[in-house]
């Protein structure tokens, strides 16, 4: 199949034969085979897509392809899979499955036109070009109109959530685009779908998709290194002022239509809105992750909680009394019920046994951002719960990404997801990196945590930028450092007269800043976390990657601090065995975005000095491509002039 005179060579215009990718996918097939689980980590370059969609399209069993991005999962469904099953000549049926909120609602995009609330002209307009297209799709996936932008506020009237989804009573139930998707789903041999949605309806068994996992006789993760995180998210809880600012939004609209006469439940949403507003004016800052004794520290917010709960509970007594006058306000009802037994957990979480291990203990957080405030358990540890479902029916599990392990030992990512028994595989790219890049730690950087830190980083940074002509990415692990850097970079490049492009991550969507970056050749794009994955930028746009600091989680996040202290009480060593890993594994996602293609060259900079000083920094340097090493900013220059 592989072979440079087989059918990929065949069809696939500049196919090559990679030994690595052979290698690959022959462990995948044996694993599919066997209904075993495979852990395979593939450098860049190597064709992991290929190497899994090969094997799996031979298998002749349904497959489930899950992805981290919807950028990834369009891919996959457009190009690659198509590709790879016309040059094999196979008659397998693909089907492209995301969340509810991709696809246009008739029913919510009808109401949507007919009250015609929209905060400002232009989202109207979106919602007159939405109802165009929703007249000429066939699948009513929003990726397909870009003439409305992804964070236009009309998509949020447009389509529907699991909350506000009539189902079977909807009127407009024949035409939804959600139902003609799963019916699809159901019966195609390969479908698309991305990690969000896996766990939220195969592991839930919440929207439909639960039917499929027991048809299935393969998962493929790609993109698996998000894992742990994901399912962290799922199988945790999530309850807050977006929920329930909506609800009465929702409730709002369904009494004008359906309870016009009794005015209580229209105070009654109004109050509720007020309430979610003053809890989240309770806290004076955002941008806070607060443990359950730091939410301890804010006895307003603790005061304006309360409050919430009871303007929650007469809330809830006017809806109970209107609740049967329409399909809408019984929604509603539900809803309301599920919103107050959520804040009721979070309030009084299960207690585990004395001798759990973590599988069943929850961390109580509180996160708030500029609008809202979220209530969250997020369990201690996801092994044990992943291990249960991934029990029962035999099938192939297989789990990709170009970053999994630490050297060469997967032992922490196996650990994070239960996979104790599950095979490994470590396929290195075949870029020849000591050619094409440099790995650069410049002398003399300060402690991270001096207060002069982002300055000494844009002196050290400076003289790379000028030497590559920008053609740069500076990836920052917060954003307090993103706006510092970009601030003092904009007063740099006015005081030397020098007029690279400046981009800066907000300033428009991931998908237009990208295109900008690579249409002007010479940029400087100022970025953080969104930016060290998921991004191809091939050629010579990108020749510098700046990295500011070591992208170690800050050790008072509220669920890090949680598992570090567990895994204390436990005698083990939690730098070492969690701290560092997620580390490596992040540092390796960043320093993926340099070489991309086997014609690129580029500088990695590492401004962090622990990188060199620190013994574990060996470990993270050796977890990179094998690039060749300098501290001499002269090495970086000369690089860049050949």
């Amino acid at each position: 199949m592989f072979s440079e005179d087989g059918p990929l060579a065949r069809a696939i215009p500049g196919y090559r034969l990679r030994p690595q990718q052979v290698e690959m996918a022959g462990r995948i097939e044996a694993a599919i085979v066997a209904n075993r689980a495979l852990v395979a980590e593939a450098g860049t370059g190597t064709g992991k897509t290929f190497a899994y969609l090969v094997p799996a399209l031979q298998s002749g069993g349904k497959v489930i392809i899950s992805t981290g991005t919807k950028t990834l999962q369009d891919q996959l469904f457009n190009r690659d899979l198509p590709m790879v099953r016309d040059a094999l000549g196979l008659p397998a049926t693909i089907a492209l499955l995301k969340g509810r909120a991709n696809y246009v609602c008739p029913y919510h995009l009808e109401r949507a036109q007919s009250e015609g609330r929209f905060l400002n002209r232009e989202e109207a307009g979106h919602i007159r070009t939405i109802a165009r297209f929703a007249k000429a799709t066939r699948t009513g996936d929003k990726a397909e109109l870009s003439a409305v932008p992804e964070d236009s506020g009309a998509w949020t009237q447009a389509t529907s959530t699991r909350e506000n989804c009539l189902g079977q009573d909807c009127p407009h139930h024949k035409g939804c685009f959600v139902i003609a998707a799963r019916r699809d789903a159901m019966e195609a041999d390969v479908l698309v779908v991305n990690h969000h949605l896996f766990f939220a309806d195969v592991m839930l068994r919440d929207d439909g998709l639960g039917e499929l996992l027991p048809a299935c006789n393969t998962v493929i993760f790609d993109e698996a290194h998000q894992l742990p995180e994901v399912a962290g998210l799922f199988f945790g809880e999530a309850v807050g002022t977006a929920r329930l600012t909506e609800l009465a939004r929702d409730t709002r609209l369904e009494a004008i239509a359906g309870a016009k006469d009794y005015a209580p439940l229209q105070e009654a949403c109004r109050t509720l809105e007020k309430g979610a507003k003053d809890f989240r004016l309770a806290f004076h800052r955002e941008g806070l992750r607060l443990s359950e004794a730091q939410w301890l520290d804010h006895p307003n917010a603790v005061e304006a909680l309360r409050a919430l709960e009871a303007e929650l509970a007469e809330f809830m007594k006017h809806l109970e009394s209107q609740a049967d006058r329409s399909e809408g306000l019984g929604n509603c009802r539900v809803r309301a019920h599920e919103v107050a037994l959520g804040i009721k957990r979070w309030l009084h979480p299960p207690q585990p046994d004395a001798d759990d291990d973590g599988g069943d203990t929850f961390i109580k957080w509180v996160e708030v951002t500029h609008y809202a405030v979220t209530l969250n358990l997020t369990p201690l540890s996801v092994a044990n719960i992943f291990q249960r479902q991934m029990a029962g029916h035999p099938r192939a599990w297989i789990f990709t990404s170009a970053t999994l392990a630490v050297g060469q030992d997967f032992s922490h990512y196996r650990g994070e997801l239960g996979l104790a028994d599950a095979e490994t595989g470590l396929w290195g790219s075949p870029f020849d990196y000591a050619a094409c890049a440099l790995l650069y730690s410049p002398q003399q950087m300060p402690d991270p945590n001096s207060p002069y830190y982002h300055e000494a980083v844009l002196e050290a940074a400076w003289p790379a930028i000028r030497a590559s002509g920008g053609r740069a990415f500076v990836l920052c692990t917060s954003l307090r450092a993103m706006r510092r850097i970009h601030e003092l970079l904009k007063e740099r490049m006015e005081r030397d007269g020098l007029d690279f492009p400046l981009l800066l991550q907000g300033e428009g969507s991931k998908t237009e800043l990208l295109e900008r970056f690579r249409f002007l050749g010479n940029a400087i794009l100022v970025a953080s976390q969104s930016f060290w994955e998921g991004v191809d930028v091939r050629g010579e746009a990108l020749s510098l990657v700046v990295i500011d600091k070591l992208p170690f989680a800050p050790p008072d996040d509220p669920v890090l601090s949680a598992r570090i202290e567990h895994l204390k009480r436990q005698g083990r060593n939690a730098f070492f065995e969690y701290q560092l890993p997620r580390a490596v594994i992040s540092m390796k996602q960043g320093a993926g975005r340099l070489i991309r293609d086997e014609t690129d060259r580029g500088v990695l900079m590492v401004c962090d000095p622990r990188l060199v000083d620190k013994p574990y920094g060996k470990r993270i340097w050796q977890s990179l491509p094998p690039m060749r090493r300098t501290r001499e900013i002269a090495d970086v220059e000369a690089f860049f002039a050949s």
